[in-house]
């Protein structure tokens, strides 16, 4: 037992101490989407990191905060990275393009640590990581919703409910995230563009069709 322990220590000590939160957040975040935060300790986490538990208790006091920093984050990067792509989109087309386009890179990027966080929303997390993420994801929503409402106004979107089109649009964001494959045909961009090739033609008012086809032909500028 001792050698083990030894030997997971000296196979640890390749990563700094600066580098070591980032590292085990990485594996904490595979581990959790893959087994879900109830099927990871946090003995699962310091074995595949080479390290005792001991020595992972020095970066985080327990398992919730682990969590609670990998869903946070994520959740305000993913934030920050959509409305700086929404402030450089012109016209509330371009916007929603630019919103979900940017939220599949987001995911492309790190698949872990977006289904991890995503699964907050079905379990029985406590009160603190709960109110953190329903906030944040409240926003990310909003922000959406008033690309829509802006198009409505504007009259480049038929009169319809932001709340119920942004429903639609997040839902085949959420869906694809679950079902795609790391090495599938279609990459999530590629996906998400077919999405709203589609659903964006439904959305626009009948004056705006060319127009409609016109974005549906540009990619929002990647952030």
């Amino acid at each position: 037992m001792a050698t083990d322990r030894a030997a997971r220590t000296k196979a640890g000590a390749s990563a700094t101490v600066e580098d070591r939160p980032t590292q085990l957040i990485e594996i904490a975040s595979r581990l959790f989407a893959t087994h879900g935060y109830a099927g990871t300790s946090l003995r699962d986490i310091a074995e595949q990191a080479h390290i005792t538990k001991a020595a992972l208790y020095y970066h985080f006091p327990n398992k919730e905060a682990l969590y609670e920093q990998i869903v946070v984050d994520n959740l305000q990067a993913l934030i920050d990275r959509v409305s700086d792509a929404v402030e450089r989109a012109d016209g509330a087309t371009e916007q929603v393009r630019a919103f979900m386009l940017t939220a599949a890179d987001v995911f492309a990027e790190a698949p872990d640590a977006w289904i991890a966080g995503s699964n907050v929303f079905w379990s029985s997390m406590g009160p603190q990581i709960r109110e953190a993420a329903v906030g944040r994801r409240d926003r990310f929503e909003k922000l959406l919703r008033g690309c829509i409402a802006r198009g409505v106004a504007s009259g480049e979107f038929r009169d319809l409910d932001a709340a119920t089109a942004g429903r639609l649009l997040l839902s085949t964001l959420n869906q694809m995230t679950r079902w795609i494959k790391p090495d599938g045909r279609l990459k999530p961009r590629q996906v998400i563009e077919q999405y709203l090739d589609i659903i964006l033609v439904g959305m626009n008012a009948p004056g705006a069709a060319k127009g409609a086809k016109a974005a549906g032909r540009r990619a929002a500028p990647k952030s």
